[in-house]
């Protein structure tokens, strides 16, 4: 069995895929999908033993952000 990540552009291709599921030519399974972020912090803090936690990183993107729309 392979095992495709498809992007649906256009909702008529949705139900094509359907009509397939429904004749059992194929399986539609719903991916539990972990946001690139996430899985990037989680890369970043195996490396590290001193990683800086989530409320650390949100706090300090909030204060780049601030500095950023203040000008």
């Amino acid at each position: 069995m392979e095992s495709l990540r498809i992007e649906i552009i256009n909702p008529k291709a949705k139900r094509l895929l359907k009509n397939l599921a429904d004749l059992e030519l194929i399986r539609i399974k719903k991916e539990q999908v972990k946001s690139d972020f996430s899985e990037l912090l989680t890369k970043f803090r195996n490396q590290s033993e001193e990683a800086p936690s989530l409320e650390e990183i949100t706090k300090e993107v909030e204060s780049v952000r601030k500095a950023r729309y203040e000008k």
